[in-house]
C-alpha cells in the first residue's frame, strides 16, 4: 500500500523534519562539547590549586565533567533514539522489490523521451541522455518501486543525488517540467513512499 496523491505535502513534512532533526544534532554536539570542554579546564584549575593527590585531581575532573555534560547528554539520546526510530521505520517500509521492472524501466524512460529528468545546473532540466532508473524517494527510506517514484536518470545525476531525499522544491520544479512533455497531470506527478 503507498500513498497517494497528497505526496508533495508528505515530503515536505518529512524533508523538513529531518532537517530539523538533523540540525538539532549539530547543536547539541556542539552544546556538549563546549560543556564539556569548559567544565574540564575549570575543574582543572580548581582540583590543581586545592588538591595534592593524583587521585584526587582526577575525581574532581570526572565529577565535574559529568555534571556540566548531564542535560546535553540527556537531550543527545533522546535525539539520537528518534534517529533511530525513525531509521527503523524506513527500514520497514523499504518495498521488497528493489529493482524496476523491464516493463516500468520501459515506460518510465519513454516517458521522459530517453533523457534524464533530474536537475542540472540552476534548475534545469538534465541534458544528457537516460541510462538509470531512479527511485526519486530513495528506496533505502522507504521510497515505493513503482511508476510513480521512477525518475529517469543519467550516471552523473544519480550518483549525485545517491539516497538522499529530494528537497520539497526540487519535487514541484520536477512536476512542472515533466508537465512540459507527458499527456496528464497524473503522469506528471513523482514521489511515492510505501505505508507501515
Amino acid at each position: 500500500m503507498a500513498e497517494g496523491p497528497s505526496f508533495r505535502a508528505t515530503l515536505s513534512r518529512i524533508y523538513w523534519t529531518r532537517q530539523a532533526l538533523r540540525f538539532a544534532l549539530f547543536i547539541v554536539t556542539v552544546w556538549l562539547l563546549i560543556t564539556g570542554i569548559a567544565s574540564l579546564e575549570s575543574g582543572a584549575a580548581s582540583a590543581f590549586a586545592g588538591l595534592n593527590s593524583a587521585r584526587g585531581v582526577f575525581q574532581s575532573l570526572a565529577e565535574g565533567f559529568l555534571q556540566a555534560i548531564a542535560v546535553p547528554a540527556g537531550c543527545m539520546i533522546v535525539l539520537v533514539t528518534a534517529a533511530a526510530a525513525t531509521q527503523a521505520r524506513d527500514i520497514r517500509r523499504r518495498d521488497p522489490v528493489r529493482r524496476f521492472s523491464a516493463q516500468q524501466r520501459q515506460i518510465g524512460m519513454a516517458r521522459a523521451n530517453g533523457l534524464c529528468e533530474l536537475e542540472s545546473a540552476l534548475g534545469r532540466r538534465c541534458s544528457r541522455p537516460a541510462e538509470h532508473g531512479d527511485h526519486y524517494y530513495p528506496w533505502s527510506k522507504g521510497g515505493a518501486t513503482s511508476l510513480r517514484n521512477f525518475a529517469a536518470a543519467c550516471s552523473r545525476c544519480n550518483r549525485t543525488k545517491g539516497a538522499r531525499l529530494p528537497t520539497p522544491g526540487h519535487q514541484v520544479r520536477l512536476e512542472k517540467r515533466r508537465s512540459s512533455y507527458v499527456s496528464s497531470p497524473e503522469m506528471a506527478m513523482i514521489g511515492e513512499r510505501r505505508s507501515l
